[in-house]
Order: structure tokens, then sequence, then C-alpha cells
């Protein structure tokens, strides 16, 4: 069919002009052209203009602050949420540069929700600065500790891993007593050589469950001054 014509009941018509045929339907105000005899697409009419609208400079402002909101968002999300985090695996750091370190203790500093914390292989030997009020569960395996005292603030500790550490006295155990600790892991460290050590460990904190993956047994409730007769020795 020619362009420019219609059909009406079969019949052939022309519209009434040809600039009706790339006329939106709403444009379209006391003719007898329908929708569907154009050949743009159907719109829909906007709302109208009234003073009660806001401007195009507002528009233009809202819009301006969004976009600056939105880019605000997506930085915080680049960011590390480290202050709602409760579980975290920061072992195998290899932190060999003083500012490695430093950051690396910021970072600590903020974990203040955290519950699991693995800290294994970080070469660590101070962390007597940093409180974890929250944590649980802290893994310490491989790291350069001397002391007990080294030890971050953990009032609410209830597993402890510090074996492969350098750890030479029992003394300091006294600072982790009233808190919920039930499992200690000290293996592998010179204190485990020490002259009844599971006495001495138990001594300190009475409420201990498993040390070394071995669970309390009968004899490490005997203060260590009542076994050394035990480990007496005759030599023929």
């Amino acid at each position: 069919m020619p362009k420019g014509f219609t059909t009406t009941g079969g019949h052939v018509r022309k519209l009434p002009s040809s600039r009706f045929r790339f006329t939106s339907w709403y444009q379209i105000k006391e003719t007898d052209v329908r929708g569907d005899q154009l050949s743009c697409p159907r719109v829909r009419e906007g709302p109208v203009e009234d003073d009660s609208a806001p401007s195009n400079r507002q528009i233009f402002n809202k819009n301006s602050r969004k976009r600056r909101e939105d880019e605000q968002t997506w930085e915080d999300r680049l960011q590390e949420n480290w202050e709602n985090c409760t579980e975290l695996n920061l072992s195998y750091q290899d932190l060999g540069d003083v500012f490695q370190l430093e950051n690396f203790r910021r970072i600590l500093r903020r974990l203040i929700r955290v519950e699991r914390l693995q800290l294994v292989d970080n070469a660590l030997c101070d962390l007597s600065s940093i409180r974890l009020p929250r944590c649980k569960s802290l893994n310490l395996h491989r790291n350069h500790l001397k002391s007990l005292a080294q030890l971050p603030k953990i009032p609410a500790i209830e597993h402890l891993c510090v074996s492969e550490n350098n750890i030479r006295s029992l003394a300091e155990l006294k600072l982790l007593e009233h808190t919920p600790l039930h499992t200690l892991t000290l293996r592998h460290n010179p204190c485990e050589f020490l002259e009844d050590y599971r006495s001495r460990v138990f001594s300190y904190l009475p409420n201990l469950k498993v040390l070394d993956g071995i669970p309390k047994l009968p004899e490490d409730s005997v203060p260590p001054c009542f076994q050394e007769s035990s480990r007496l020795c005759i030599i023929l």
C-alpha cells in the first residue's frame, strides 16, 4: 500500500496529511487519525509543567548530589570494612617492611567486632597494644612472641593457639586467669620443657579444659610441688 494511505472498513483512505505519518498519537487533537495509523512509536505524554514543579537547576543539583553520594558509597565499598568483620584470616602476610607492619597493626586496631582471627606465620613480636574485645578464637601459630604478655588484650578469648613461638615463662598465664579460656595450645615453645609443665599451666588456669590438644587429666590437678618426688630417678 502506498505511504500516506490507510484502510477503514476495507476501503483505502488517504491520511489527512502526510505530516501525520510521523506524529505521536497524543499530538493528534481534532482529527480522525488513529494512533495505529501512524508510522512512529506511540509515546506516553509527560506531566504538564507548573510552578510547583522543580526547575531544571534543582533537578540538576539533585542529580549531581545523588551522583556524588553514589560515588562515595562505591568508595566505601572498595575500602575494607574492618570494623564489622567477625571472622578473618590474615595469615602469611610476609610483613618484611616497617610500613607493612604499621599498616597491619592499624588494621588489627580496627577489628573491634572480630570473633575468629587467624594470624599464622606473620613474624609478629608484640601485640600488647592491640585490643580485640570480642575475639573468642585467636591463632598465633608460628610467630616471634617471647612472652604471653605480648598477646593482645583478649577478654573474651575461649580458644588460643600460640604454638611454635619463643615463649619461655608460664607466669604471664595469670593475665588470662579471668578470661573464659578453655582451650590452649602452647606446644613447641621452650616453656613446654619446664618441669611439671602441664600441672603448672592448670594451676594458673584452673578453668582450662584442654591443653595442647589433650583434655585435662586427673594428675594435672595436682599442685606441682607434690609431684617433685615422682620426677626423681635412681641411676645404678
